[in-house]
C-alpha cells in the first residue's frame, strides 16, 4: 500500500506562531514594554488593502501595537523618506513595513534602504541580508524564515538534505537557499537559465518552488519522496489551464464557477502525489507570512532593547 504524502498545514502552523508570539507579547508588557509595528500604505490597491488589514488585525490579536499611516498615491519619494525617517526615530516602532508595491514615480530601493535595520521587519535591507549571510542575529525575511519553520515543526530533516531552490529573488529565493545552508542541508540554486533544471530537480531531498509561474514542476521533475514547498500563488482564469492541473477536482471546479478562477502554485499538484510531504497552495507557506511578521515584530523589540532574540 502507498503511504500518504504528508500535508503540511501552513495555517495550523502559523496559528502556532502566533500562540508563542502573543505569549512573548505578555512577557514584555509585564516589563513595561509594548511591541509596536507602523505600516506604511500607499493609495489605493485593493489586494494590498486586504492583506494590511490583516496585519493590523493580527497585530490587535496578539497584544502589538499598530498604526497604520495611509499617504495619498501624489506622495513623493522625499515625503515617504521624511516619514521613515520619523518612524526611525520613534521608540514606540518597532517595526516599520512598507506596503508594497509602491506607486511607479516612488523610489521603492531608497525607501526600503532608509529603513532602520533594526525595524526592518522585512528583513530586506542590506544589513539584515549581509547578517543572514553571515550567520548573525538579525531580522529575517518573513517568507523564507516561514519555510524553515514548516520543515522543522513537521520535524522533516533539514542538515545533509540536498535541498533545490528554483527561483533567485531577494525576497525569496536567495534568503529561502542561506537559511537552509545555515540548517547545514546542500543546497542548490536554479533559475530561468539553468540548463537542463529537471535533473537537478530529480536529485532533490526538498524542492522550494518560488519563481512565479503555475505548476512549472512538474511529477517528472521530483524524486519520489521528495518534500516539496510551493511558494508560488498564481491565479488561473482560463477553464482549460484549471482542467490540466485539477481534472476531476470538484471542489476547485465549484470554485472556478463561483469566482471565474482558482489558484495554483509553482508545482504542479500531480507531483504532490509522489512527494512525502508537501505544503498546499493556498494553505501552505503563505499563510505563514502575517505570522512570521508579527514573530520578527517581538523579535526586533527584543533586539533594540539589548534582549536575546527569543527569550528562554
Amino acid at each position: 500500500m502507498t503511504k500518504q504524502p504528508h500535508v503540511l498545514d501552513g495555517v495550523a502552523i502559523a496559528s502556532e506562531i502566533k500562540a508563542e508570539v502573543g505569549l512573548e507579547v505578555s512577557k514584555l508588557v509585564e516589563q513595561g514594554i509594548t511591541p509596536g509595528l507602523a505600516v506604511i500604505l500607499v493609495g489605493n490597491v485593493a489586494a494590498s488593502e486586504i492583506y494590511v488589514r490583516s496585519k493590523v488585525k493580527t497585530c490587535g490579536e496578539l497584544g502589538i501595537f499598530s498604526e497604520l499611516i495611509a499617504p495619498p498615491e501624489t506622495v513623493t519619494t522625499e515625503e515617504m523618506l521624511e516619514l521613515v525617517a520619523k518612524l526611525n526615530a520613534r521608540e514606540d516602532i518597532d517595526g516599520i513595513l512598507i506596503q508594497l508595491p509602491l506607486p511607479k514615480h516612488v523610489d521603492t530601493k531608497r525607501l526600503l534602504e532608509a529603513v532602520s535595520p533594526d525595524k526592518d521587519v522585512d528583513g530586506f535591507h542590506p544589513v539584515n541580508a549581509g547578517r543572514l549571510q553571515s550567520g548573525q542575529p538579525g531580522l529575517q525575511p518573513c517568507t523564507p524564515a516561514g519555510i524553515i519553520e514548516v520543515l522543522k515543526r513537521a520535524r522533516l530533516p533539514i542538515a545533509g538534505q540536498n535541498a533545490v531552490v528554483v527561483g533567485r529573488s531577494d525576497i525569496v529565493g536567495k534568503p529561502a537557499a542561506l537559511l537552509l545552508l545555515n540548517e547545514s542541508a546542500t543546497v542548490t540554486v536554479c533559475h530561468s537559465r539553468t540548463h537542463d533544471l529537471a535533473a537537478v530537480t530529480r536529485g532533490a531531498d526538498i524542492i522550494v518552488a518560488a519563481i512565479g509561474r503555475p505548476g512549472f514542476i512538474t511529477a517528472e521533475m521530483v524524486k519520489p519522496g521528495a518534500v516539496l514547498i510551493d511558494v508560488g500563488i498564481n491565479r488561473l482564469t482560463d477553464k482549460a489551464d484549471v482542467e490540466k492541473f485539477f481534472a476531476g477536482d470538484e471542489k476547485r471546479a465549484a470554485t472556478f464557477e463561483k469566482k471565474g478562477s482558482v489558484i495554483v502554485g509553482d508545482i504542479d499538484p500531480a507531483a504532490f502525489k509522489i512527494s512525502s510531504a508537501y505544503t498546499p497552495v493556498p494553505g501552505g507557506v503563505g499563510a505563514l507570512t502575517i505570522a512570521m511578521l508579527m514573530h520578527n515584530t517581538v523579535k526586533a523589540a527584543r533586539l533594540r532593547r539589548g534582549f536575546s532574540a527569543e527569550s528562554k
